[in-house]
């Protein structure tokens, strides 16, 4: 398939997907989040770990205000929480590998990865309050259940950048990478996780399950998927491995 403003390409098991408008420092349009909600679909059906990152300098410097719409809310209702509920629900694992900004709903997008990945200039922040908007994108919910509501004030109110070394220390992110290794550290830890087990999919709707989840609910999930996990071929592999000592082998069936 054809993209204009993104990029796919697959290593293996791992697809990887890049906005590619770097002279907008890859500013998210409408065209934009149509073109990755397509090329999410493909990448899920075609590999077993998905990488997502921008080209250039920045991994995304927020909505494309080039592009100012009649009703800010009805383009969230019709692009972008479609596709934040999408990534939310992937049947596959995904990382965010982020260069330099993640602002506004490209903040978002980065923070809705199961693991992120920031290089050591990276920055985050919530650029809403600098035009007079409001935080959008999951990035409410994302922020107040990661680091707690007074840190999650203090990004959406204020609206300054959060370097990579204190997202780190918050809690936002996994890990900081070199500038000049962030993919290639993306891709390593894609590829662990791409010779996992089927279950991996299972643990990752789980974890996000359980930010909203009372105890019995999440108790209930974790009996229900279980029993899914403990009926796959990964399963039986994977006891047998233990057993002969040996690694196992993972196909994801």
């Amino acid at each position: 398939m054809e993209y204009e403003l993104i990029e796919v390409e697959y290593q293996g098991a791992v697809g990887i997907l890049r906005l590619n408008q770097p002279d907008k420092l890859n500013a998210m349009s409408e065209a934009m989040a149509e073109e990755i909600a397509k090329a999410v679909d493909q990448i899920e059906t075609s590999a077993r770990v998905m990488v997502v990152t921008g080209a250039g300098r920045a991994f995304c410097s927020g909505a494309d205000l080039g592009e100012i719409p009649e009703d800010f809310g009805l383009v969230l209702e019709t692009h972008i929480n479609p596709l934040m509920t999408r990534l939310r629900n992937l049947s596959i694992p995904w990382i965010s590998a982020v260069r330099g900004a993640a602002a506004g709903v490209g903040c978002s997008l980065a923070l809705a990865a199961d693991m992120i990945l920031a290089s050591e200039t990276a920055c985050f922040l919530q650029a809403f309050s600098k035009v007079g908007l409001c935080p959008d994108g999951g990035s409410s919910h994302l922020l107040a259940r990661t680091i707690g509501r007074p840190r999650a004030m203090e990004m959406m109110l204020l609206g300054d950048r959060l370097p990579a070394g204190t997202a780190l220390e918050w809690g936002l992110i996994n890990r900081v990478a070199a500038d000049d290794a962030l993919e290639s550290e993306a891709l390593a830890l894609a590829e662990r996780l791409a010779h996992g087990p089927r279950s991996l999919s299972l643990i990752r709707a789980m974890a996000w399950h359980a930010v909203d989840a009372d105890w019995q609910s999440a108790l209930g999930r974790e009996r229900r998927d279980q029993k899914t996990a403990g009926n796959s071929a990964d399963c039986a592999e994977g006891i047998a491995a233990f057993l002969e000592k040996r690694k196992a082998v993972f196909t994801g069936a």
